[in-house]
């Protein structure tokens, strides 16, 4: 009886946890199809209006265009650039392979707005590159690459060697092996790598808000909309179709990373 209670403690711990985390999220698309300017109880009626306008904001659909675009060139180019390294990490011993994976996930752990300020002195006081989504994409790379890395890491770990092995027995060079066997065998880490790498730089704010320039991105072009009340209705609407489409990536991963298990049968690949 005393272990049933408890099992039923962590159950409604469990459930008060998730309403704790996602209710207040979970209410951002109910109050974007409320007629009242305000996000409010009660409900003042039910429209698609606000969608509608959110739809004809040329600013707000070209600052969607900008984090599409960064964050789509980001998410291919830090997972083309963790592939090699999270290889050669796992893979290989190489010295001082503990001290190189600490540096690579600095950016994990230095706070953003340290390295956005570092890299604003960079890029104007010593480079004189002018700011554009140029700087920015760069700046997400650097962010970008410790989560790739994590995510290629654990997928390359699991890997049975001796499959490496057998096609090199085969007569097959590296670059063969690469291409037939430990790409493909590697690909739903590469796609969860893809997926993670969008997420993060899409929804980056503070690199972005230093490198930007006048090209703004979609957080920093929210941020700056909340200052005007009339404009909170297509900003909700905005938002719970970036959320719908962020559930929508989330499962894509799961799935994902559910088919590249480790199978328990020996036989499977």
């Amino acid at each position: 009886m005393t272990f049933l209670n408890r099992f039923a403690g962590l159950r409604l711990y469990a459930v008060l946890f998730v309403i704790f985390i996602y209710g207040p999220v979970l209410l951002l698309p109910l109050f974007s199809l409320d007629t009242g300017l305000y996000p409010t109880f009660p409900l003042k009626g039910l429209t698609l209006q606000h969608y509608a306008e959110m739809a004809a904001n040329t600013s707000m659909i070209e600052a969607l265009k900008n984090s599409l675009t960064v964050a789509v060139i980001v998410s291919a180019l830090s997972t083309t650039v963790s592939i090699p390294a999270a290889l050669a990490l796992s893979r290989y011993r190489l010295p001082g392979a503990a001290a190189v994976l600490g540096f690579m996930s600095l950016p994990l752990l230095i706070p953003s707005i340290v390295i956005a300020v570092a890299l604003l002195i960079i890029l104007l006081k010593f480079l004189g590159v002018a700011l554009s989504l140029w700087t920015v994409g760069a700046g997400h790379v650097l962010i970008c690459i410790p989560f790739c890395m994590s995510v290629l890491m654990s997928r390359l770990e699991g890997f049975d060697p001796s499959l490496e092995e057998a096609s090199r027995d085969l007569g097959c060079t590296g670059w063969q092996t690469f291409w037939r066997l430990t790409l493909p065998l590697a690909m739903p880490g590469v796609i969860s790598s893809l997926l993670m790498g969008f997420v993060v730089s899409f929804d980056e704010f503070v690199i972005a808000f230093f490198l930007s320039g006048t090209q703004t991105t979609l957080p920093i072009f929210l941020f700056s909309q909340l200052r005007f009340p009339d404009k909170l209705p297509g900003v909700l609407a905005l938002g719970s179709l970036i959320l719908a489409g962020s559930a929508v990536l989330v499962v894509l991963a799961e799935l994902l990373r559910r088919r590249g298990a480790k199978s328990a049968n020996p036989g499977d690949i």
